[in-house]
């Protein structure tokens, strides 16, 4: 069974949510897939040319049925031939496709995720998960507690003018 015949119906090539390494290692088996298929054509092609030598032996002898039986066998294998061609083809594309797509993986894997950072920044701060709304509410109430400290000094700095100024 042949690796696309496993997963039917689905995008072989995108490679999103996967780790650059992951990545590779997931074209790694594309790859040695499209080896084995090559190995397979080769193989295949020897077995045809067999069968196409045993076809003109037999017509030479004036054995017509054992040649038409040996052309079918060859014809048999070149149809599966002409197939596994279509398959590594098909698997270089995907191949191509893929090798494409491992610098943005990797780049993505170098980037910084906001939402991840503002987690391990809210936890090292002494936070659990999810209690982004309490410290968004004790630096409301820092902020609101500096301006109201700064609000009285300034009243207090206008009043003493004030008293200065002969008021």
């Amino acid at each position: 069974m042949r690796m696309e015949e496993n997963f039917a119906g689905k995008d072989l090539t995108n490679l999103a949510g996967m780790s650059a390494a992951g990545a590779k290692e997931y074209i790694f088996g594309f790859i040695a897939t499209l080896k084995l298929t090559e190995k397979e054509i080769s193989a295949l092609e020897d077995t045809a040319a067999n069968w196409k030598s045993r076809a003109d032996m037999a017509r030479s002898r004036g054995m017509n049925d054992l040649a038409g039986e040996a052309e079918r066998e060859a014809e048999k294998t070149n149809v599966r031939i002409a197939a596994l061609r279509e398959e590594a083809r098909s698997l270089k594309e995907n191949i191509a496709v893929m090798r494409h797509q491992i610098p943005g993986l990797a780049a993505r894997e170098r980037s910084v995720d906001p939402d991840l950072l503002e987690q391990e920044l809210l936890m090292a701060a002494g936070y659990m998960p999810g209690d982004e709304e309490k410290a968004r509410s004790e630096r409301e109430f820092a902020d609101m507690e500096k301006d109201a400290a700064a609000d009285t000094a300034l009243e207090e700095l206008k009043a003493k003018m004030k008293k200065q100024s002969g008021g």
